[in-house]
């Protein structure tokens, strides 16, 4: 008796950030629409309509200004508030159709629907169910490897036929060579611009060609990386589900200023609020971090401007989450970095050297990390309960001049009362 075949479904919102905008603001349907990253710098997602325009994903906003204007481009600051709050519900959805199940980002779930009754049939209903719940539009790629199953989805976006759903696994052998044969490399799963010149180097422009590449020059070549994923074209699953998000072992918490920062007592407040955020996605996996690094950047674009990248970094006396802990640290590693004839434009702090909390070497000389550690509990349940920042570290918040700008920000519709819609 054969073995059953995965069927390993990838969901993947379309334009995810735009449709989350749409959903509150149904006058803007066909209006194109471009929402633009911190500080409104770059296009981050595009409407089928801006894309159709041609606007590229990472663009400066500055030079689409002109075809904004010339075709009524409406731009949008982000709205992480909004997006993350429309992406839980997108995947407890999801999280519906089977146990194992991995939220690979904030618009992508693999689910397994191995063994599920009427597959073709269920995942339509998936898919019209996330649309009917939460207005957001999604395509359904479905595939026996992880590899397989993104390449799966972007034909579900890219063929209207298909109606957002498609089955790799419902291919002949013969229809999936030529499928592949189709399809340029640079659609794989992690296959980027400069390994697309490289592989063109070897004569592997399409999947299918790098689906029947001589592995041993592969190997030689490009590494067991690269052999994984040919292993997957070939519909052998070498990249496991995560049904637990694994614990990071590196933590960055960084922003881009609204405003040029000359004033180092701006630059700590700054970098109390990376602090924050950090110990507490730190404390959240229930880790602990032995080495933090703070670093500092001037605008690497403004040529006319002198500039200045420090980095420091220093071994903790003992590991922690504790935010006023690393706060004392990195507001002194800020002071000895600090220039005063600098414009900084970026700063932040990068945790590393991180174990579990039930990892700890104790330290007689050292008290007990109890206190604290019952203080930063306090502390996160209170922000839990009341938001973000409702309870601050004393040199947090004092300064607005390096708060990013958001001159374009929609309502955040989902999580605050005063900015519900309102139905006349």
């Amino acid at each position: 008796m054969s073995a059953q075949i995965q069927q390993l479904a990838l969901v993947d919102c379309n334009n995810f950030y735009v449709s989350c905008e749409r959903v509150f603001r149904p006058d803007l349907k066909d209006v194109p629409i471009v929402v633009l990253s911190n500080n409104d710098g770059c296009v981050v997602s595009r409407s089928n309509e801006s894309k159709a325009l041609g606007i590229k994903m990472g663009q400066p906003w500055f030079q689409c200004k002109a075809l904004a204007q010339e075709h009524g481009i409406l731009a949008l600051s982000s709205n992480y508030a909004l997006y993350a709050d429309m992406s839980n519900r997108v995947m407890a959805i999801l999280s519906g159709y089977s146990p194992r199940h991995e939220v690979y980002s904030i618009d992508e779930c693999f689910v397994d629907l191995t063994g599920i009754p009427h597959l073709k049939e269920t995942s339509y209903q998936m898919r019209e169910r996330v649309i009917a719940w939460t207005g957001i539009p999604v395509c359904v790629g479905i595939g026996p490897t992880k590899t397989l199953a993104k390449l799966a989805n972007h034909i579900a976006k890219k063929h209207p036929r298909s109606k957002g759903i498609f089955n790799y696994n419902d291919l002949t052998s013969t229809q999936q060579e030529n499928l592949l044969s189709r399809i340029t490399v640079d659609e794989v799963w992690g296959v980027g611009r400069k390994l697309t010149v490289r592989l063109a180097e070897h004569g592997i422009h399409t999947v299918q060609d790098l689906r029947m590449a001589h592995l041993p020059t592969l190997r030689a070549g490009f590494g067991v990386v690269m052999e994984k994923t040919q292993r997957e074209l070939q519909g052998i699953a070498c990249i496991d589900l995560e049904d637990v998000t694994p614990a990071k072992k590196q933590i960055i918490a960084s922003r881009s200023f609204g405003q040029a920062v000359h004033d180092v007592d701006v630059l700590k407040d700054a970098m109390s609020t990376f602090v924050a955020n950090a110990c507490a996605k730190l404390r959240a996996q229930e880790s602990h971090a032995s080495v933090i690094q703070v670093f500092l950047q001037t605008n690497r674009f403004r040529r006319d401007q002198a500039q200045y990248m420090p980095s420091l970094s220093v071994p903790l006396p003992q590991p922690t989450n504790d935010s006023l802990v690393v706060n004392r640290w990195a507001d002194y590693l800020v002071g000895r970095m600090f220039k005063p004839d600098y414009a900084y434009k970026k700063a932040g702090i990068m945790l590393s050297e991180i174990t579990p909390t039930t990892h700890l070497q104790s330290d007689w000389l050292e008290p007990s990390p109890a206190p604290s550690a019952n203080l930063m509990t306090a502390v996160d349940a209170l922000n839990k309960r009341f938001g973000r920042g409702f309870v601050k570290i004393s040199t947090q918040g004092a300064f607005s001049q390096w708060q990013m700008r958001q001159e374009r920000k929609s309502p955040n519709y989902t999580t605050d009362w005063a900015s519900l819609p309102l139905v006349a």
